[in-house]
């Protein structure tokens, strides 16, 4: 495992500690607050829309990773942050050359804003930290990840999970009442085939849905799944990368991905392109995913290597286990070739 200059348990404290904050501040918001309020839009960063829930959290981040950065030089990677030519980034403390800094760290304070500014769904809190290893350190370099849930204001229980490299995932519950945590580990589906279960690509928002539709119909086709008479296979549009890589490590999902990265420039296609695709901090977690058993892709089928920034776009596919990675990726590998993706 690649080192770190602090041990990899010392960095997991704190993201957890950071995220516990996080999810705390968010409940009270929640009960406080109107949802109209919170779903005011506030501005607009990086292509996507920041809403004053966001804002709630944006000062908090900066302040903890302050007094973090004091122990241990670190560049702090999130929507919303620094300036100019580095705007999605700074460097703590203050004043340190981005050389000296020893860690980057990259999170989503908010992942899923759209589901929890209206109390809907749960949103997820994420974070991955990697050795600095200067402008190209990837998402493959992350050696230590977390994700926290940030749950509607009905929810009395959260989870958080977490992995340091090679040594698998762990989760805990916690009971928001009492404050009693219980320890679980997470445990992906063990089918091999896609019948009677959740299996989906992304379509959350307009632009070349269609198209989507059509690849995931013509995958159940393939996959032996497509039923006139009967529902053989279900979709869960879940707002929350976050959120999709938990449902598929707790063994509620089979298959997920996302290709609107790759449809956003695939100008031989029709209909208008998707206005918004997945950034690397969406996928800060996805270390998570993988050391429970997650198999998780870009298009191409390698691990994902996108730099650690706020405006890249990325698309990706995730497999519960390795017997449906094995009869899936193919036909997806043909499919994106069909329509020009690959």
């Amino acid at each position: 495992m690649t080192a770190l200059p602090w041990s990899p348990a010392r960095v997991r404290d704190r993201l957890l500690e950071l995220q516990a904050a996080i999810r705390d501040t968010l409940i009270a918001a929640l009960r406080t607050q109107q949802a109209e309020t919170l779903a005011a839009v506030a501005t607009q960063r990086g292509g996507d829309t920041i809403y004053r829930i966001d804002l709630q959290v944006e000062r908090l981040l900066i302040d903890y990773c302050e007094r973090w950065s004091a122990e241990c030089p670190l560049i702090l990677i999130a929507e919303g942050i620094g300036e100019g030519d580095e705007e999605g980034s700074v460097v703590l403390p203050h004043g340190t050359a981005p050389e000296d800094a020893a860690l980057r760290v990259i999170m989503d304070p908010i992942d899923g804003t759209r589901g929890l500014m209206y109390d809907k769904r749960s949103a997820w809190s994420l974070a991955g930290v990697a050795p600095n290893r200067g402008a190209g350190t990837s998402l493959r370099d992350i050696v230590v990840a977390a994700q926290s849930e940030l749950p509607t204001t009905k929810q009395y229980l959260a989870d958080t999970i977490w992995a340091i490299r090679g040594q698998g995932t762990h989760g805990i519950r916690r009971n928001l009442l009492t404050g009693e945590e219980q320890p679980f580990t997470p445990r992906p589906s063990g089918a091999s085939d896609l019948d009677h279960g959740f299996a989906m690509l992304s379509e959350f928002f307009p632009g070349r849905r269609a198209i989507i539709a059509e690849m995931q119909d013509r995958l159940v086709a393939e996959m032996g799944a497509l039923d006139v008479d009967r529902v053989r296979v279900f979709n869960d549009q879940y707002i929350s990368t976050g959120g999709q890589l938990y449902e598929l490590m707790m063994g509620h999902d089979r298959f997920n991905g996302d290709i609107r990265a790759h449809l956003m420039h695939a100008s031989h296609l029709p209909g208008p392109p998707p206005g918004l695709a997945v950034h690397p901090y969406d996928l800060a977690s996805e270390l998570v995913a993988r050391e429970a058993g997650v198999i998780v892709t870009g298009l191409d089928d390698e691990p994902l290597a996108a730099p650690l920034t706020v405006d890249d776009n990325v698309s990706w596919l995730a497999y519960a286990n390795p017997a449906l990675h094995a009869r899936i990726a193919p036909i997806m590998r043909r499919l994106c070739a069909d329509y020009g993706l690959i």
